[in-house]
Protein backbone atom coordinates (compact mmCIF):
# COMPACT_ATOMS: atom_id res chain seq x y z
CA UNK A 1 0.00 0.00 0.00
CA UNK A 2 1.35 3.20 -0.95
CA UNK A 3 0.84 6.31 0.36
CA UNK A 4 -0.16 9.21 -1.83
CA UNK A 5 1.32 12.62 -2.25
CA UNK A 6 -1.55 14.22 0.24
CA UNK A 7 -4.75 16.10 -0.86
CA UNK A 8 -5.05 18.62 -3.70
CA UNK A 9 -6.61 22.00 -2.60
CA UNK A 10 -9.34 22.97 -5.10
CA UNK A 11 -8.90 25.29 -7.33
CA UNK A 12 -8.91 25.70 -11.21
CA UNK A 13 -6.68 22.47 -11.72
CA UNK A 14 -9.42 20.47 -10.19
CA UNK A 15 -12.85 21.91 -11.12
CA UNK A 16 -16.32 20.78 -9.22
CA UNK A 17 -17.07 18.26 -12.49
CA UNK A 18 -13.58 16.46 -12.42
CA UNK A 19 -13.48 16.26 -8.17
CA UNK A 20 -17.07 14.48 -8.68
CA UNK A 21 -15.96 12.04 -11.46
CA UNK A 22 -13.21 10.56 -9.30
CA UNK A 23 -16.65 9.51 -6.54
CA UNK A 24 -17.93 7.86 -9.48
CA UNK A 25 -15.37 6.20 -11.04
CA UNK A 26 -14.57 4.85 -7.62
CA UNK A 27 -18.32 3.74 -7.00
CA UNK A 28 -17.92 1.73 -10.53
CA UNK A 29 -14.56 0.55 -9.87
CA UNK A 30 -16.51 -0.67 -6.24
CA UNK A 31 -19.63 -2.22 -7.80
CA UNK A 32 -16.65 -4.18 -10.18
CA UNK A 33 -15.09 -5.49 -6.95
CA UNK A 34 -17.63 -6.46 -5.24
CA UNK A 35 -19.36 -8.26 -8.44
CA UNK A 36 -16.22 -10.44 -8.61
CA UNK A 37 -16.13 -11.19 -5.17
CA UNK A 38 -19.74 -12.43 -4.96
CA UNK A 39 -19.17 -14.96 -7.58
CA UNK A 40 -16.23 -15.95 -5.78
CA UNK A 41 -18.55 -16.28 -2.42
CA UNK A 42 -20.98 -18.11 -4.45
CA UNK A 43 -18.22 -21.18 -5.28
CA UNK A 44 -17.69 -21.46 -1.45
CA UNK A 45 -21.21 -22.29 -0.38
CA UNK A 46 -23.57 -24.82 -1.16
CA UNK A 47 -26.97 -25.63 -3.01
CA UNK A 48 -28.48 -24.37 0.21
CA UNK A 49 -26.08 -21.28 0.20
CA UNK A 50 -24.53 -22.80 3.79
CA UNK A 51 -20.46 -22.09 3.28
CA UNK A 52 -18.35 -25.40 2.81
CA UNK A 53 -14.94 -23.62 2.36
CA UNK A 54 -14.32 -21.28 4.85
CA UNK A 55 -10.89 -20.39 3.92
CA UNK A 56 -11.81 -20.11 0.24
CA UNK A 57 -14.15 -17.32 1.76
CA UNK A 58 -12.06 -15.43 3.58
CA UNK A 59 -9.38 -15.68 1.34
CA UNK A 60 -12.26 -13.94 -1.38
CA UNK A 61 -12.90 -11.31 1.27
CA UNK A 62 -9.01 -10.72 1.96
CA UNK A 63 -8.83 -10.00 -1.87
CA UNK A 64 -11.42 -7.90 -1.61
CA UNK A 65 -10.80 -5.80 0.59
CA UNK A 66 -7.41 -5.17 -1.07
CA UNK A 67 -8.70 -4.46 -4.38
CA UNK A 68 -10.99 -1.68 -2.67
CA UNK A 69 -7.80 0.02 -0.77
CA UNK A 70 -5.90 -0.09 -3.79
CA UNK A 71 -9.17 1.65 -5.92
CA UNK A 72 -9.20 4.33 -3.35
CA UNK A 73 -5.72 5.66 -3.43
CA UNK A 74 -6.33 5.54 -7.63
CA UNK A 75 -9.47 7.49 -7.54
CA UNK A 76 -10.20 9.70 -4.29
CA UNK A 77 -7.38 9.44 -2.08
CA UNK A 78 -6.05 12.73 -4.17
CA UNK A 79 -9.10 14.38 -3.70
CA UNK A 80 -11.46 13.29 -1.23
CA UNK A 81 -10.95 16.22 0.88
CA UNK A 82 -11.10 18.90 -2.08
CA UNK A 83 -14.22 17.03 -2.88
CA UNK A 84 -16.22 17.36 0.98
CA UNK A 85 -15.06 21.09 0.70
CA UNK A 86 -16.79 21.58 -2.75
CA UNK A 87 -19.39 20.10 -1.35
CA UNK A 88 -19.97 21.84 1.64
CA UNK A 89 -20.12 25.00 0.12
CA UNK A 90 -22.53 23.97 -2.19
CA UNK A 91 -24.66 22.46 0.58
CA UNK A 92 -24.24 26.00 2.42
CA UNK A 93 -25.58 27.79 -0.84
CA UNK A 94 -28.94 24.96 -0.78
CA UNK A 95 -32.05 26.93 -0.23
CA UNK A 96 -33.50 25.14 3.00
CA UNK A 97 -35.14 21.54 2.92
CA UNK A 98 -35.79 18.75 5.01
CA UNK A 99 -33.10 16.51 3.21
CA UNK A 100 -30.17 18.89 3.88
CA UNK A 101 -29.39 18.12 7.73
CA UNK A 102 -29.41 14.40 6.22
CA UNK A 103 -27.00 15.56 3.72
CA UNK A 104 -25.09 17.29 6.42
CA UNK A 105 -24.50 14.16 8.19
CA UNK A 106 -23.59 12.32 5.30
CA UNK A 107 -20.89 14.50 4.53
CA UNK A 108 -19.29 14.94 8.41
CA UNK A 109 -19.81 10.92 7.97
CA UNK A 110 -17.42 11.03 5.15
CA UNK A 111 -15.03 13.21 6.05
CA UNK A 112 -14.12 11.19 9.13
CA UNK A 113 -13.63 7.91 6.63
CA UNK A 114 -11.75 9.66 4.44
CA UNK A 115 -9.44 10.50 7.72
CA UNK A 116 -9.43 7.08 8.83
CA UNK A 117 -8.45 6.22 5.48
CA UNK A 118 -5.35 8.04 5.09
CA UNK A 119 -4.14 7.58 8.33
CA UNK A 120 -4.08 3.97 7.44
CA UNK A 121 -2.40 4.94 4.07
CA UNK A 122 0.37 7.33 5.88
CA UNK A 123 1.26 4.16 7.92
CA UNK A 124 1.11 1.10 5.91
CA UNK A 125 1.60 -2.59 6.92
CA UNK A 126 4.05 -4.72 5.66
CA UNK A 127 3.06 -6.00 2.44
CA UNK A 128 1.66 -9.65 2.56
CA UNK A 129 1.41 -9.91 6.26
CA UNK A 130 -1.50 -10.48 8.63
CA UNK A 131 -1.44 -6.63 9.78
CA UNK A 132 -1.67 -5.76 6.48
CA UNK A 133 -4.94 -7.67 5.59
CA UNK A 134 -5.91 -6.87 9.60
CA UNK A 135 -5.61 -3.12 8.52
CA UNK A 136 -7.46 -3.57 4.97
CA UNK A 137 -10.33 -5.61 6.70
CA UNK A 138 -10.80 -2.43 9.42
CA UNK A 139 -10.67 0.35 6.52
CA UNK A 140 -13.72 -2.05 4.62
CA UNK A 141 -16.77 -0.05 6.43
CA UNK A 142 -14.86 3.28 5.40
CA UNK A 143 -14.34 2.44 1.83
CA UNK A 144 -17.69 1.02 1.61
CA UNK A 145 -19.34 4.39 3.51
CA UNK A 146 -17.67 5.92 -0.04
CA UNK A 147 -19.34 3.55 -2.26
CA UNK A 148 -22.14 4.49 -0.70
CA UNK A 149 -22.62 8.05 -0.05
CA UNK A 150 -20.05 10.00 -2.06
CA UNK A 151 -22.58 10.11 -4.43
CA UNK A 152 -24.05 12.80 -2.46
CA UNK A 153 -20.71 14.64 -2.27
CA UNK A 154 -20.05 14.32 -6.11
CA UNK A 155 -23.86 15.69 -6.92
CA UNK A 156 -22.99 18.75 -4.35
CA UNK A 157 -20.21 19.66 -6.28
CA UNK A 158 -21.91 19.32 -9.37
CA UNK A 159 -24.82 21.49 -7.80
CA UNK A 160 -22.07 24.05 -7.41
CA UNK A 161 -21.26 24.70 -11.21
CA UNK A 162 -25.19 24.63 -11.08
CA UNK A 163 -27.98 23.97 -13.51
CA UNK A 164 -30.95 25.92 -12.35
CA UNK A 165 -34.63 26.47 -13.88
CA UNK A 166 -33.07 28.87 -17.35
CA UNK A 167 -36.60 29.55 -18.38
CA UNK A 168 -38.90 29.95 -16.24
CA UNK A 169 -43.02 30.49 -17.39
CA UNK A 170 -44.61 33.82 -16.42
CA UNK A 171 -47.06 33.23 -13.84
CA UNK A 172 -50.15 33.65 -16.52
CA UNK A 173 -48.56 31.41 -19.06
CA UNK A 174 -47.99 28.59 -15.70
CA UNK A 175 -52.00 29.21 -15.58
CA UNK A 176 -52.09 28.22 -19.15
CA UNK A 177 -50.08 25.49 -19.20
CA UNK A 178 -51.38 24.08 -15.81
CA UNK A 179 -54.97 24.31 -16.97
CA UNK A 180 -54.24 22.44 -20.72
CA UNK A 181 -51.89 19.56 -18.57
CA UNK A 182 -55.27 19.13 -16.01
CA UNK A 183 -57.31 19.01 -19.12
CA UNK A 184 -55.24 16.05 -20.34
CA UNK A 185 -54.55 14.33 -17.47
CA UNK A 186 -58.51 14.00 -17.44
CA UNK A 187 -58.91 12.87 -20.82
CA UNK A 188 -55.80 10.46 -19.71
CA UNK A 189 -53.23 11.86 -22.57
CA UNK A 190 -50.92 13.50 -20.15
CA UNK A 191 -48.55 10.42 -20.19
CA UNK A 192 -45.91 10.80 -17.18
CA UNK A 193 -42.23 9.45 -18.57
CA UNK A 194 -39.29 10.67 -15.72
CA UNK A 195 -39.41 12.16 -12.11
CA UNK A 196 -36.88 13.64 -10.35
CA UNK A 197 -36.16 14.99 -7.06
CA UNK A 198 -34.65 19.13 -7.46
CA UNK A 199 -32.13 20.54 -4.58
CA UNK A 200 -34.58 22.37 -3.03
CA UNK A 201 -36.45 19.21 -2.28
CA UNK A 202 -39.68 19.86 -4.94
CA UNK A 203 -40.52 16.52 -7.18
CA UNK A 204 -40.19 17.55 -11.15
CA UNK A 205 -41.93 15.13 -13.33
CA UNK A 206 -41.54 15.01 -17.46
CA UNK A 207 -44.27 14.25 -19.13
CA UNK A 208 -45.97 14.22 -22.64
CA UNK A 209 -48.99 16.36 -23.05
CA UNK A 210 -51.18 15.06 -26.07
CA UNK A 211 -53.91 17.28 -27.79
CA UNK A 212 -54.78 17.16 -31.05
CA UNK A 213 -52.04 14.09 -32.23
CA UNK A 214 -49.28 16.37 -31.30
CA UNK A 215 -47.31 16.17 -28.68
CA UNK A 216 -45.14 18.39 -25.96
CA UNK A 217 -42.81 17.94 -23.48
CA UNK A 218 -44.14 19.19 -20.25
CA UNK A 219 -42.47 19.23 -17.24
CA UNK A 220 -44.41 19.73 -13.91
CA UNK A 221 -43.67 20.16 -10.33
CA UNK A 222 -45.70 18.85 -7.14
CA UNK A 223 -47.25 15.58 -7.24
CA UNK A 224 -49.11 14.75 -10.13
CA UNK A 225 -51.96 12.89 -8.65
CA UNK A 226 -52.18 15.21 -5.48
CA UNK A 227 -53.95 18.90 -6.01
CA UNK A 228 -51.27 21.97 -6.31
CA UNK A 229 -48.79 20.75 -8.91
CA UNK A 230 -48.07 22.92 -11.99
CA UNK A 231 -46.39 23.31 -15.30
CA UNK A 232 -42.94 25.00 -14.86
CA UNK A 233 -41.99 24.56 -18.56
CA UNK A 234 -43.00 23.16 -21.66
CA UNK A 235 -40.35 21.90 -24.35
CA UNK A 236 -39.92 20.08 -27.63
CA UNK A 237 -38.07 16.99 -26.65
CA UNK A 238 -37.09 15.90 -23.27
CA UNK A 239 -33.05 16.36 -24.05
CA UNK A 240 -34.06 20.17 -24.22
CA UNK A 241 -35.78 19.77 -21.07
CA UNK A 242 -32.92 18.48 -19.58
CA UNK A 243 -30.50 21.01 -20.49
CA UNK A 244 -32.66 24.12 -18.45
CA UNK A 245 -34.32 22.56 -15.71
CA UNK A 246 -32.99 21.84 -12.02
CA UNK A 247 -31.18 19.19 -12.40
CA UNK A 248 -31.70 15.66 -10.47
CA UNK A 249 -30.17 15.34 -6.60
CA UNK A 250 -29.41 11.66 -5.48
CA UNK A 251 -32.74 10.23 -4.37
CA UNK A 252 -33.38 8.73 -0.79
CA UNK A 253 -33.19 5.02 0.99
CA UNK A 254 -35.46 3.00 2.36
CA UNK A 255 -33.59 2.29 5.36
CA UNK A 256 -30.73 4.40 6.32
CA UNK A 257 -28.97 1.82 7.46
CA UNK A 258 -28.72 -0.71 4.01
CA UNK A 259 -25.66 -0.63 2.40
CA UNK A 260 -25.37 -2.04 -1.03
CA UNK A 261 -21.92 -2.85 -0.45
CA UNK A 262 -22.35 -4.10 2.68
CA UNK A 263 -25.22 -6.96 2.34
CA UNK A 264 -25.32 -9.79 4.88
CA UNK A 265 -24.49 -13.16 3.92
CA UNK A 266 -27.23 -15.27 2.49
CA UNK A 267 -29.41 -16.96 4.83
CA UNK A 268 -29.28 -20.98 4.22
CA UNK A 269 -32.76 -21.78 1.85
CA UNK A 270 -34.58 -24.28 0.02
CA UNK A 271 -35.85 -22.69 -3.72
CA UNK A 272 -39.17 -23.40 -5.11
CA UNK A 273 -38.34 -25.36 -7.70
CA UNK A 274 -36.51 -27.64 -5.56
CA UNK A 275 -39.20 -28.62 -3.56
CA UNK A 276 -41.63 -28.92 -6.76
CA UNK A 277 -38.57 -31.65 -7.48
CA UNK A 278 -39.18 -32.97 -3.80
CA UNK A 279 -42.77 -33.51 -4.41
CA UNK A 280 -42.26 -35.21 -8.32
CA UNK A 281 -39.73 -37.42 -6.77
CA UNK A 282 -41.57 -38.35 -3.89
CA UNK A 283 -43.43 -41.64 -3.31
CA UNK A 284 -45.21 -41.22 -0.22
CA UNK A 285 -48.12 -38.56 1.43
CA UNK A 286 -45.29 -37.45 4.03
CA UNK A 287 -42.65 -36.57 1.14
CA UNK A 288 -45.73 -33.87 -0.60
CA UNK A 289 -46.26 -32.34 3.12
CA UNK A 290 -42.45 -32.26 3.88
CA UNK A 291 -42.19 -30.06 0.90
CA UNK A 292 -44.97 -27.81 1.44
CA UNK A 293 -44.54 -27.17 5.19
CA UNK A 294 -40.83 -26.56 4.00
CA UNK A 295 -42.69 -23.87 1.77
CA UNK A 296 -44.22 -21.79 4.84
CA UNK A 297 -41.59 -22.88 7.15
CA UNK A 298 -40.69 -19.74 9.67
CA UNK A 299 -37.94 -18.59 11.83
CA UNK A 300 -34.59 -18.45 10.85
CA UNK A 301 -34.78 -20.31 7.59
CA UNK A 302 -37.88 -19.46 5.95
CA UNK A 303 -39.72 -20.81 2.99
CA UNK A 304 -40.42 -19.43 -0.23
CA UNK A 305 -44.34 -18.41 0.90
CA UNK A 306 -42.80 -16.17 4.07
CA UNK A 307 -40.27 -14.35 1.90
CA UNK A 308 -42.71 -13.90 -0.42
CA UNK A 309 -44.70 -12.57 2.11
CA UNK A 310 -42.26 -10.48 3.70
CA UNK A 311 -41.33 -8.75 0.03
CA UNK A 312 -44.69 -7.85 -0.19
CA UNK A 313 -44.68 -5.78 3.34
CA UNK A 314 -41.30 -4.51 2.22
CA UNK A 315 -42.81 -2.81 -0.92
CA UNK A 316 -46.01 -1.53 0.69
CA UNK A 317 -43.24 0.41 3.11
CA UNK A 318 -41.17 1.13 -0.58
CA UNK A 319 -44.88 2.57 -1.58
CA UNK A 320 -45.52 4.43 1.45
CA UNK A 321 -41.78 6.51 1.58
CA UNK A 322 -42.59 7.71 -2.02
CA UNK A 323 -44.96 10.27 -0.65
CA UNK A 324 -47.30 10.37 -3.45
CA UNK A 325 -50.78 9.36 -3.64
CA UNK A 326 -50.28 6.89 -5.76
CA UNK A 327 -47.65 5.51 -3.44
CA UNK A 328 -50.13 5.26 -0.74
CA UNK A 329 -52.40 4.13 -2.38
CA UNK A 330 -50.66 0.74 -3.77
CA UNK A 331 -48.87 0.81 0.15
CA UNK A 332 -52.51 -0.07 0.80
CA UNK A 333 -52.93 -2.59 -1.91
CA UNK A 334 -49.56 -4.65 -1.56
CA UNK A 335 -50.35 -4.50 2.24
CA UNK A 336 -53.73 -6.49 1.40
CA UNK A 337 -52.23 -8.61 -0.54
CA UNK A 338 -49.31 -9.54 2.28
CA UNK A 339 -52.66 -10.37 4.61
CA UNK A 340 -53.97 -12.74 1.92
CA UNK A 341 -50.90 -14.50 1.74
CA UNK A 342 -50.62 -15.12 5.67
CA UNK A 343 -54.45 -16.43 5.30
CA UNK A 344 -52.99 -18.73 2.37
CA UNK A 345 -49.52 -19.98 4.03
CA UNK A 346 -51.80 -20.80 7.24
CA UNK A 347 -53.97 -22.76 4.62
CA UNK A 348 -50.95 -24.69 3.05
CA UNK A 349 -49.78 -25.49 6.53
CA UNK A 350 -53.26 -27.19 7.44
CA UNK A 351 -53.62 -29.14 4.23
CA UNK A 352 -50.03 -29.85 4.25
CA UNK A 353 -50.46 -31.57 7.94
CA UNK A 354 -52.89 -33.33 6.40
CA UNK A 355 -51.27 -34.87 4.03
CA UNK A 356 -48.91 -35.71 6.43
CA UNK A 357 -51.45 -37.70 8.25
CA UNK A 358 -52.33 -39.80 5.34
CA UNK A 359 -50.61 -42.95 5.49
CA UNK A 360 -50.27 -43.86 2.09
CA UNK A 361 -48.06 -44.63 -0.70
CA UNK A 362 -48.25 -44.37 -4.76
CA UNK A 363 -49.98 -47.12 -6.56
CA UNK A 364 -47.77 -49.08 -7.87
CA UNK A 365 -49.36 -49.09 -11.36
CA UNK A 366 -47.81 -45.75 -11.94
CA UNK A 367 -44.39 -46.72 -13.41
CA UNK A 368 -41.72 -45.54 -14.08
CA UNK A 369 -40.82 -44.77 -17.57
CA UNK A 370 -37.25 -45.33 -19.18
CA UNK A 371 -35.52 -42.45 -20.24
CA UNK A 372 -32.51 -44.42 -21.86
CA UNK A 373 -34.10 -46.56 -24.89
CA UNK A 374 -32.77 -49.85 -25.87
CA UNK A 375 -29.45 -50.11 -28.12
CA UNK A 376 -29.54 -52.23 -30.94
CA UNK A 377 -27.59 -55.46 -30.41
CA UNK A 378 -23.94 -55.72 -31.44
CA UNK A 379 -24.90 -57.75 -34.78
CA UNK A 380 -27.33 -56.09 -35.82
CA UNK A 381 -27.54 -53.80 -38.73
CA UNK A 382 -29.74 -50.62 -39.04
CA UNK A 383 -33.03 -50.58 -41.43
CA UNK A 384 -32.06 -49.33 -45.09
CA UNK A 385 -33.53 -45.37 -45.30
CA UNK A 386 -36.01 -45.14 -48.29
CA UNK A 387 -35.23 -44.96 -51.42
CA UNK A 388 -34.57 -40.85 -52.58
CA UNK A 389 -36.71 -39.36 -54.95
CA UNK A 390 -35.43 -36.36 -57.51
CA UNK A 391 -38.27 -33.40 -57.24
CA UNK A 392 -38.72 -33.85 -60.79
CA UNK A 393 -39.81 -37.31 -60.70
CA UNK A 394 -42.30 -36.46 -57.95
CA UNK A 395 -43.76 -33.77 -60.77
CA UNK A 396 -43.84 -36.32 -63.32
CA UNK A 397 -45.59 -38.80 -61.48
CA UNK A 398 -48.43 -36.14 -60.45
Amino acid sequence: MTAPNGPAPAGPAQAAPELAISARNFRLRMAVICCETDAALDATRDRYGRTVHADAAAAARAHRDKAAVEAYSTHLAPHAEALLAVASLALDELPPARHLPGWRAVLDGLASSAAEIRRALDRPAAPGSQDEGAQHAALWPHLTAWADHGSIASNLADQRDGQHHKAPLTDEEKQMWTELARAAQRRGELELTESWYAADGQPITLAYLVEDDNSTVVALRGDPDAPGWQVIGHYAHEYEAGKVLPAPVPPGVLRADVSRFNRPAPMPEVSLQELIHDVVEGRTAADASDALLAAVQRGYTPGPMIRFQELLETSSQFAVALETVQGRLLAARLSALGRQIEFLTREVEEAAEGLGATVAVLPPHRTPALRARPRPAVDTSPPKPPPRTSVSTRVANH
